[in-house]
Formats: structure tokens, sequence, C-alpha cells
């Protein structure tokens, strides 16, 4: 492990002249430049990883209330409202994901300042452009449903889900936007604790606004909807409060509320930057929406076996998800801090999480791979045994998943974000797609389940060799927005 230690001192000749431990001061968040880097990835990433958990354990249970309570229809309209809602917050992750690497590097270099400008700008642009997506979302949702085909039964309930989530975007954003900042300055637990507020509030008032109690009427899908705009709102509100009641590093006070007027510099970057990285989502979004419909040209067990394969996959990636964005906070602080040095071991240390945690996840998958899926198909099912069969194809293709993103994840701290989506493109369509209509007169259904390992395959290839020969790797044009840390002090 010394390879991934921070006890080499020739680490900290790059660094600007700061105190006496070779850093730049760092007044509030956690210094992710200094100890053990290992050790500190993975505490770093661990909450993060449980919030993708809650999150995706809150959807699976809200689906099972809606489905329970309202039927088959309503279900499918859930399923329906969260693909539009999917493509639309695609876009946002990117700009999120933009700010926390600035964000990051600001810390890294010690100005406060700097991180709350980028702060400023990130929250006032993505929640003016939330308020307009929402006015355009409500009167554009029965267009947008029946552009999808979506079928009458559904619709109805549907348009109700959907135009309430479009009134909760607002919201939901300021949560999304603080808590990535949060994550940038190094601060990943915080945004866990108001996740676990929102996640209960949801579930616990899912049933009770669809099926109502007491005075409350029953209000059907769209009570589910309310759910989850009422927890997102009371936890939005909460986390706020936190943010100034513990005086957070991003809190903005007196002149510093200017910042939310998006500045053009600050504004570029996100933009330009955090374009591309949503179109990351998108495209494998899309790919995922051609992969669905192979599959359901192989018939009703194929596809029932595939979905609960989704489903289980859904919690493979969540590591390697969690791991990649530890290690672009990382990286971007260690950017900021001129400890160019470090990268490599950062990147060591992710791919060495990665590949652990995501094995081990696997292994398991696949020993007690009948009694997991089976609690989504039934014991009876005949899907279970192509669903079984699928999962030894391909689970351990997100193994190379993992390893891909974490590459994306130091490349992306860097500012580097057209390599990874020109490599996501490739091995998503020409690799993936290619091998599928290659193999399929050979090998049949096979070719579809095959083709996930060889895309990742493709894709963690052509990511080593974009990491190691584009020119990505960071110089002092790169921190110039962060010439002298110690000449911006802390405004009080």
């Amino acid at each position: 492990m010394s390879e991934i230690s921070t006890q080499d001192t020739d680490l900290h000749a790059h660094g600007p002249a700061a105190p006496t431990d070779g850093h730049p001061a760092r007044p509030g968040g956690r210094d992710l430049t200094s100890g053990p880097i290992l050790s500190t990835l993975f505490r770093f990433s661990a909450p993060t990883l449980m919030s993708n958990v809650l999150q995706s354990l809150n959807g699976t249970v809200n689906a099972i209330w809606v489905g329970r309570m309202l039927g088959g229809s309503a279900l499918a309209a859930t399923a329906n409202a969260n693909v539009v809602m999917f493509l639309v917050f695609a876009a946002t992750f990117g700009f999120g994901m933009a700010a926390t690497v600035k964000v990051g590097q600001a810390f890294g270099a010690g100005n406060v300042d700097a991180a709350r400008r980028t702060f400023g700008t990130s929250l006032g642009f993505c929640v003016g452009l939330s308020l307009l997506v929402a006015v355009i979302g409500w009167f554009g949702a029965p267009a947008l449903l029946h552009a999808m085909s979506t079928p009458q039964p559904v619709y109805v309930f549907a348009l109700a889900y959907l135009r309430v989530i479009f009134i909760a975007m607002p919201v939901q954003m300021i949560t999304v936007i603080v808590g990535m900042a949060l994550r940038g300055s190094g601060d990943a637990v915080t945004p866990l604790r108001f996740m676990i507020l929102s996640v209960t509030l949801d579930i616990g008032l899912n049933p009770l606004l669809i099926g109502g109690f007491g005075p409350i009427p029953p209000l059907g899908i769209a009570g589910s909807a309310l759910a989850s705009t009422i927890a997102a709102t009371v936890a939005m509100v909460a986390f706020c409060i936190d943010l100034y009641a513990r005086n957070r590093p991003i809190r903005l006070k007196g002149r510093e509320l200017r910042y939310l007027i998006p500045h053009r510099d600050e504004l570029r970057f996100i933009v330009t930057k955090g374009l591309p990285m949503g179109a990351q989502m998108l495209l494998v979004s899309m790919a995922g929406i051609v992969m669905v419909g192979l599959v359901n040209r192989e018939g009703a067990t194929a596809s029932a076996a595939y979905g609960a394969s989704l489903q289980v996959w859904t919690y493979l990636a969540m590591p390697a998800m969690a791991i990649s964005a530890a290690v672009s906070a990382m990286a971007a602080q260690t950017i900021g801090a001129r400890l160019y040095d470090r990268l490599g071991a950062i990147t060591r240390a992710g791919i060495i999480l990665n590949v652990t945690m995501t094995g081990l996840m696997t292994l398991a998958l696949l020993a007690f791979d009948r009694p997991v899926l089976e609690l989504f198909l039934g014991a009876h099912s005949p899907a279970v045994p192509l669903a079984r069969h699928i999962q030894f194809l391909a689970s351990w293709s997100y193994i190379l998943f993992g390893v891909t993103i974490v590459l994306f994840g130091t490349m992306r701290a860097a500012g580097t974000v057209l390599p990874p989506l020109i490599v996501l493109g490739i091995a998503m369509y020409p690799g993936r797609m290619g091998f599928y209509a290659l193999a399929y007169p050979a090998l049949g259904m096979d070719a579809i389940w095959l083709s996930f390992p060889v895309g990742s395959l493709i894709a963690v290839i052509l990511t080593w060799l974009a990491y190691r020969f584009v020119g990505w790797r960071p110089q002092a044009p790169l921190v110039a927005a962060f010439p002298d840390a110690r000449a911006s002090p802390e405004p009080a």
C-alpha cells in the first residue's frame, strides 16, 4: 500500500508555499489532500454510497405502494414519468458535477471565497433553469406523454404524477446543488443525513396521501408525487437551516448573496464542462432504451428476466458511482493544492476500492442469485432460470464499468470531459450494438447479454488509453483561477 500513501514528502513539493504542513489553509470543509489515500477515499465515498442505496430503496418502496394500492397502470405511469425526469436531471447532474469539481479545486487552493462564487453561480443558474423547466413541463406534459405513445389508461395517471413532480423540481434542485457543493468541500456526511430525512418522510407519507388518512382525502397517484414533494421540501429547508446554523463553508451571507447572480466566467465553466457530463448520462440512458427494445423482441419471459436483472444491476453500479464521485472531489482538491503527484495514487486507490467492493458484491450475487431474483419475479416464474443465466454472463461487466468511471473521475477533476464522452459513445454504440448485430446470428439471445461485458471491455481499454496519453493532466493555467489562496481570506 506504500504507493497510495502520503508519507513521501516529495508529494508536497509541488504545492504553493503555505503553512508548515505543506498545504494551503482550508477554512471549513474537509481536507482531502493529506493522510492515507485509500482509507480517506473509503470513508469519504461510504456516505455517498449509502445515499445512493437510500434513493434506490426509496424508489422501490414507493413503486410497491403505487402498484399495490393503485394497480399496474399507475405503476406504469410512474415509469413513464421517471424516464422524463431522468432526462431532465441528466443535464442538471452535469452542471452540479462541474460545480463540485471547481468547488473542490478552490478548497484545495484554500480559497473559500472562490468556492462560494462557484456555488452561488451554480445554485442561481440551476434553480433558475429548473423554474423555467417546471413551467414548461407543467404545460407541455400532455404533449410529451403523447409523443412517448403513452397508452390511454396510463396517460391519466402519468399526467397527474408528472405535473406534481415538475412543480417540485426547484426544491429538489436546491438540495442536489447544495449536496454536491458540500461534497466538493469534503463533506459527504451532511448530505446523507438529509437524504435519510427525505427518504423516511417520502416512504411514510406515500400510503397516507395515496389512500387518504383521517381528514386527508385519497389523492391517488398525485398523492405519491405530493409525498415526494413534501419530503423534498422539508429536507431542503432543514438542509438550508443546517447550512447556516453550523456555518458550513459554502454558506452565503451579506454581500456574498450577490454570487447567486451567475457570473459570466463561472457560468462558462459550469456550462461548458457540465453539458458533456450530462451528455454522458444521456448516452447511457439512450443505450439502455435501445437494449430494452432489443430484449422486448425476444418475448415476455426475456423482458421479465431482463427487468429483474436491471433491478439487481442498479445496486451493483452503486459502489462505482460513489467511488467515482469521491475520486473527483479528492482529485479536484489535490489539483487546487497543486499536489499533482498524488493524482496517480488517488486513481489507483479508487480502482482498488472499486474492484474489491464491486467484485465482492458480484460474487455474492452470483452465489445467491436465485433468492434475490425470486424477490422480483416470484419463486415459480419461468423467467428465473433465464435471469440467472443473464447474471452469469453480464454481471461481472460492472467491475470493468467501475474501473472506467474511476478513471473518468480523475480526468473530470482536471476539467477534461470530452474524452470520456467520446469513449462512452464508441463503447455503447459501435461497440456494444455492433457486437450484438454481428454475433446475434450465431449466438441468438446471448448476444444481448454478452454485449454488456464486450462494451465495458472496450470502454475500459479506451479510457485507459485516454488516461495515459491524452493531455489532461493539470498544469499551472488550470489553477490560475486561484493564484494565491492566502490573498483571498474567508470573508466574515
